[in-house]
């Protein structure tokens, strides 16, 4: 059997976790700051906050700007629920807009799409491969839609236009155009999930990058307290001698990262660049090679010029083949013992969307993505034999099926 994406976890990691569970402090501590420092130094971003989720991440970003009922924030319709999960929750609206043929979202349907009530836009790095962030900054400075933004406080006065809020769940270690991902949009939000490149079971960490007159230490430190209740100390501070009184500041939110899990990842953010990222490359480069000879096989996009994917997911994408094949397809596969998977099912396909009216007819770009895409295997772990035995089962399904 060749799992999906199993996580990596090696002596380091284990004895990592067996040192916070032993140092009797196990919630939000100092593991968890320095998996923030480590983060800031790998992604070019001084001040970065660790949270329980990417969703509660992307809901405390948009709540502290002020997002709410009436509000409406651009996101791509190929993507995670959420993406747009996370703009509900608050009591904002997810407009959707489709997406371009490397899966991710189309500037010019962003450019449409704006309105008076648009708030915050959140491009997403399908796959690891980053957005076109020079055109996305270009639009909401447009004379043209400056004009049509309407802020309702302090905070989005002071930003004067539609903030950019990059759903980099899938792109720690992408590079866009020489520049690290993280440091690419005001915010930026990575997934620190299981499956992810750089896992702490449970997670996400918020990199701040806001202009001037912001203040990004500042606001981290706002930040951390608006993660943990709006409460002025943690409860490591709280339990040294004398430290017992706090206050509670602001209506925040508990969306914190204990130490237990921020153990895993500052094993795996110091291993990262030298040796995971470079296996998952590795990975993809062999996948590229073996299915490079075969003209129904779309590789996903992994560099181009300056730009070069975090390799999270292998997306590859059958041509001229229906979704019915393609589920076939995946079922060949399946019966072979190995486990493949799809990213993503468009949200307007999903009986959630759909009830709230919106249609996969609306975003021909998605649906075209979607019906040939099959997720291979992609991790550090995979041998070189694994990655042909992959190859082979795709390329036997493939003749079985369509041919």
């Amino acid at each position: 059997m060749i799992p999906f994406s199993p996580p990596y976890v090696d002596q380091d990691v284990i004895d990592e976790v067996v040192d916070s569970l032993k140092s009797g402090w196990i919630t939000t501590g100092p593991k968890v700051k320095t998996l923030e420092q480590k983060i800031g130094e790998f992604v070019g971003v001084p001040n970065v906050l660790c949270v329980n989720s990417w969703t509660s991440g992307m809901m405390l970003m948009l709540r502290w700007f002020g997002v709410g009922e009436g509000d409406e924030v651009i996101v791509p319709a190929y993507t995670y629920s959420a993406t747009a999960l996370s703009v509900m929750n608050i009591g904002a609206v997810p407009v959707m807009v489709d997406v371009k043929d490397d899966f991710n979202i189309d500037v010019d349907k962003i450019r449409e799409a704006i309105t008076e009530k648009t708030k915050v836009i959140v491009p997403v790095d399908i796959a690891g491969w980053p957005c076109d962030y020079d055109a996305i900054n270009a639009v909401v400075k447009e004379p043209a839609v400056i004009g049509k933004f309407r802020p309702a406080n302090d905070l989005q006065q002071k930003l004067s236009r539609i903030a950019v809020m990059a759903d980099a769940a899938h792109s720690i270690g992408a590079q866009y155009k020489g520049n690290t991902c993280g440091s690419l949009t005001d915010v930026t939000i990575f997934s620190l999930h299981a499956v992810k490149n750089v896992t702490t079971a449970e997670g996400g960490a918020i990199a701040l990058n806001l202009p001037e007159p912001f203040d990004n230490k500042e606001l981290y430190d706002f930040l951390r307290v608006f993660s943990l209740n709006g409460q002025t100390k943690d409860a490591f501070t709280k339990t040294k001698a004398g430290g017992w009184r706090y206050d509670i500041v602001s209506q925040g939110l508990k969306v914190n990262m204990p130490d237990v899990c921020a153990a895993i990842g500052l094993v795996q953010i110091q291993k990262y660049d030298v040796q995971l990222l470079q296996e998952r490359r590795r990975v993809f480069e062999h996948y590229n090679q073996l299915f490079s000879r075969f003209p129904w096989a779309i590789l996903p996009p992994y560099k181009d010029n300056a730009t070069l994917s975090s390799c999270h997911i292998y997306a590859l994408r059958i041509n001229n083949i229906s979704e019915e094949q393609r589920d076939a397809i995946i079922e060949n596969i399946s019966s072979r013992q190995i486990a493949v998977n799809v990213h993503f099912v468009p949200m307007p396909l999903l009986s959630l969307f759909k009830n709230k009216g919106y249609d996969i007819r609306d975003y021909p770009g998605a649906y075209q993505q979607y019906k040939g895409e099959i997720s291979l295997p992609i991790y550090p772990q995979l041998s070189h034999e694994q990655v042909e035995t992959v190859a082979n089962a795709v390329i036997q399904a493939y003749d079985k099926i369509v041919c």
